[in-house]
């Protein structure tokens, strides 16, 4: 049986009104995380974890991820506090850069990625920790911000991040790392290696995506596969063929979630493709050994 975190992706291609019965369902399986994904133009992170929240009772709700350049700090710890004090412990906040042409359609592109990714991190974890702040950064300017309601048990602020810069920096200013769809174990361990280098402490958690699809068929799950792939690779820069993804029969996924663990995964989130995705996800937990709830 593994230790490690398994997690489900409520897909962004998936319309907002079905997440709460998704989010029963999943919590209902013995799931340990639902992930929720903010994309320009598809669904906000934060009310889409506030909903997937307020319909659970157990889960750990982690939103992957809220681009930098469309929150301002001050307002982000507000939204993240409120729900951290009404849900205590459930709740994982992924803030990343976002997409470069994304952020630049929306009229937000930062100067300095980088800088703005930083200063956004740090004086968030600040303001959830109770602290007043003042910072005058490259990016980010806060004249004496200070939380009325902190939260009492401040959330993980994790980075999502794929650059050898940005992992590094994820090691230095933030809680975890969370890594995207299509890297597979050799890639954890490299990012898990520049993450330390950035001076990560030990508690520093590494979150996976991977794309998921259950079947007995290989052919029938590469043809759901491929629209994933080709689009993921086109984005890492990587042919279809180097795209990770857990994806064969329940037992082939399991094996593909210990080999994440092994190379330093402490949650896998399983982004299912293809139809059933809850029926999917129940085989999966199964070959890994959980004690399936229904």
């Amino acid at each position: 049986m593994t230790n490690v975190r398994i997690g489900v992706m409520y897909d962004r291609d998936w319309a907002p009104e079905g997440l709460p019965g998704f989010a029963r369902e999943a919590e209902a399986l013995g799931v340990d995380d639902l992930w929720v994904v903010e994309d320009l133009g598809w669904n906000g992170g934060i009310s889409a974890a506030s909903v997937a929240l307020a319909v659970t009772e157990r889960l750990r709700v982690g939103i992957g991820i809220m681009p930098a350049p469309l929150r301002s700090p001050a307002l982000l710890a507000m939204e993240l506090a409120t729900l951290a004090r009404m849900f205590p412990g459930r709740l994982v906040a992924g803030i990343g850069h976002g997409v470069a042409e994304w952020m630049a359609s929306a009229g937000v592109a930062a100067r300095s990625p980088l800088a703005l990714l930083e200063e956004t991190i740090t004086s968030v974890r600040a303001l959830l920790r109770g602290e007043r702040v003042e910072l005058e950064g490259r990016e980010v300017r806060l004249a004496g911000i200070q939380l009325v309601h902190p939260p009492v048990e401040p959330p993980p602020v994790i980075a999502g991040v794929v650059r050898p810069r940005s992992l590094e920096l994820s090691g230095r200013v933030a809680d975890g790392t969370l890594i995207a769809e299509g890297h597979g174990p050799h890639d954890v361990e490299s990012a898990r290696a520049l993450i330390d280098k950035g001076g990560a402490s030990a508690d520093h958690t590494v979150t996976v995506l991977a794309f998921c699809c259950v079947g007995d068929d290989a052919d029938q799950v590469a043809q759901a596969l491929q629209p994933c792939v080709e689009g993921q690779g086109a984005w890492l820069g990587r042919p279809p063929e180097q795209v990770f993804t857990a994806s064969g029969t329940a037992e082939e996924v399991a094996e593909r979630v210990r080999e994440l663990e092994v190379a330093g995964a402490g949650t896998v989130v399983l982004r299912m493709v293809g139809p059933e995705p809850v029926r999917q996800l129940g085989t999966v937990l199964k070959a890994l050994g959980r004690q399936v709830r229904n």
